[in-house]
Order: C-alpha cells, then sequence, then structure tokens
C-alpha cells in the first residue's frame, strides 16, 4: 500500500492505495460517474443505508458534498473517499474514515457501500485493509470502529475477514431507511494484525 499526496487542494487527505484499487475524495469531475453508479444500485443500497434525500443524485448536491467533505478532510473530522479500481480508474464504491476524535480516544468510523456490480468480488475488503493500514499509520489512530445491521451477512464476513473484532450489539443504533435499526458493533486497533486474503475474482 502506498500513500502520496494529492496537492493543494487536499493538503489535509491522502491517496490510499491498496491491493488493485485506491481511494481518493471525491471531485467535480467524479459526479456523471458517481451519479450514474448510485442511481444504478439504488435497490441494492436502500436497505443498508439512510433514506436518500429527494436531490441526493442532482449536481448541486453533489458539490455540496465536495465542499463538505473538504471541509471535513481540513479539520481532520472525516475522511471521506471514493474507491476505484486502479487498471482502469473505474469508480466502484465509496468509504469513510468518519468521526474522527483526537485526544484520549485516537478513533474513527469506518463506513462504505459498493456499487451494485461490483459487489462480491473482494473489492471493499481490499478498500478496507487500506483505509485500515492509512488509519493507523497516518492518521496515527488507536481505533477503528464500525457498525453494520446484524443480517447484513457480507458486511459481517468483510469486517472478520479484515481483522475486526466483534464487540457488541447496539439496540436502535442507526436510522436505516426511515427506520431506526439494532446493530452489530465491531473494532480494530492498531496492536490487531490486518489479516489478508486470497485475490478476488
Amino acid at each position: 500500500m502506498a500513500l502520496f499526496r494529492l496537492g493543494p487542494q487536499y493538503d489535509a487527505a491522502n491517496f490510499v492505495r491498496g491491493d488493485g484499487v485506491y481511494l481518493r475524495p471525491a471531485e467535480m469531475r467524479d459526479y456523471a460517474p458517481w451519479a450514474e453508479l448510485r442511481q444504478s444500485s439504488r435497490a441494492f443500497l436502500a436497505p443498508w443505508e439512510p433514506t436518500w434525500p429527494p436531490d441526493d443524485l442532482t449536481r448541486a448536491a453533489f458539490r455540496r458534498r465536495v465542499r463538505r467533505h473538504a471541509e471535513e478532510l481540513g479539520r481532520d473530522e472525516a475522511y471521506p473517499f471514493l474507491l476505484f479500481l486502479e487498471r482502469d480508474d473505474r469508480l466502484v464504491g465509496g468509504l469513510t474514515l468518519g468521526q474522527v476524535r483526537r485526544g484520549v480516544a485516537q478513533a474513527a468510523t469506518l463506513g462504505y457501500w459498493m456499487g451494485a456490480p461490483y459487489a462480491g468480488r473482494g473489492l471493499m475488503a481490499r478498500a478496507a485493509r487500506a483505509a485500515a493500514h492509512f488509519a493507523f499509520a497516518t492518521l496515527r489512530l488507536h481505533r477503528v470502529e464500525a457498525a453494520c445491521l446484524p443480517e447484513n451477512a457480507a458486511s459481517v464476513r468483510l469486517l472478520e475477514g479484515v481483522g475486526f473484532h466483534r464487540e457488541g450489539f447496539a439496540r436502535s443504533y442507526l436510522r436505516i431507511n426511515g427506520e431506526w435499526r439494532d446493530h452489530l458493533l465491531f473494532a480494530m486497533t492498531e496492536t490487531d494484525p490486518i489479516l489478508s486474503s486470497r485475490r478476488p475474482r
């Protein structure tokens, strides 16, 4: 995995390279492929995500998103990335290290989404491994947390396969698809090994 600066536009952020994939902050040039992938994956993503605002896929909303993300990066509050295939720069999903807490916590929360055509190929596991390295080596965090719905077997496999430990169960934890839902809680610390797996198809 390699880390290198994007340039002055994202002084606080790093470009994160993993195994055949890379993560970088969203830019306006990403709007069309992002909107197309999100729209085509809507039925696939809706059961696992908060309800989308009515204007979520508009260019204006994406511009606000890019601006907000840049502000969060600059304040060391969150590190939102889009996920691309290295071989052809194709957008396949997104990943965020959010809710960064410094001081005695030195922790963040991992969230992610994958476009429907690319699900089940191990790409998000590659991205999560790269993000974990980034969190511990570059951001100097001690702990990365994650949560998923108990019935989301793919996310449970992903998190456990990367090396996250199941730590608990939170009732009515997040509002997902319009309803308050229970979640399984996972975490990884800087002393835990980041697990590898076979190269996906």
